[in-house]
């Protein structure tokens, strides 16, 4: 497969970020129990790494981190990568869980473009390029949900439809579920931002999923107001359903 110089980008720095948050993990326990502070560290040493990189690949483009200072200039800019150094934070801070991730995508004239969704311990990148794999929704319905927060939209569409759940950390490995045939619906519905979704949803809808806003519409990116707080990432024979069911 030809990739563009955009894909080949983001697909290299979501990947490289992913092995030094490996590395860094190793340290895990060694802080005399502070696991805020780990935390803390794997998300800046992502971030530098990340921003650092694409400044030297493309000097020109604005960038939107969770972790990044945002004064707006990027709203000037045709193109906007926008990223998360470490999603999955939570996750990450537990030894032995795999379901966190790092997100890096380009947006062009608020348009998602490009996506990359490293999965570092399971040694596996997600692309915008990568080859789209045809498959049917499962019965029952595998819906992947939050361990902790399960927002009340999402338990009733999956419960009319008889669904099975999964529980899974991150948004990222969430999203890639689907993309990877592990399940069949995210949908999420307590709040995001777009660095929570943008590089899923390239991925996602580049395999030729369902993605939008849990009302039908469409997610917009590089806004002025990063708030992005509902999902739905789906199946494409699922998605009339799953829309009805969060739109009660």
């Amino acid at each position: 497969m030809t990739r563009t110089n955009d894909e080949r980008a983001a697909i290299d720095i979501a990947a490289a970020a992913g092995e030094l948050l490996l590395d860094h993990r190793k340290s895990l326990g060694e802080n005399d129990g502070d696991v805020a502070t780990f935390k803390n560290a794997a998300d800046r040493l992502s971030h530098e790494f990340i921003v650092a990189e694409l400044a030297r690949r493309f000097p020109a483009d604005a960038v939107l981190s969770e972790e990044g200072a945002d004064d707006l200039a990027r709203l000037a800019a045709d193109r906007v990568w926008i990223v998360d150094p470490l999603d999955g934070t939570r996750e990450y801070g537990e030894a032995g869980r795999s379901d966190w991730a790092v997100h890096v995508a380009l947006s062009e004239n608020g348009v998602l473009t490009t996506g990359a969704v490293a999965m570092p311990a399971l040694g596996v990148t997600y692309s915008s390029s990568d080859d789209r794999t045809e498959r049917g929704a499962s019965t029952p319905v595998r819906v992947v949900v939050s361990r902790t927060r399960r927002p009340e939209p999402v338990m009733r569409m999956a419960d009319s439809m008889g669904a099975k759940l999964i529980e899974m950390g991150s948004a990222g490995a969430k999203a890639m579920a689907v993309v990877s045939g592990e399940a069949d619906i995210y949908a999420h519905a307590g709040g995001q931002y777009e660095w929570d979704s943008a590089a899923p949803v390239a991925v996602a809808r580049a395999a030729g999923l369902h993605v939008s806003r849990i009302d039908g519409s469409e997610l917009r990116y590089n806004q002025e107001n990063p708030w992005l707080p509902d999902l739905l990432i789906c199946r494409p024979e699922l998605a009339p359903k799953a829309l009805e069911e969060l739109g009660r």
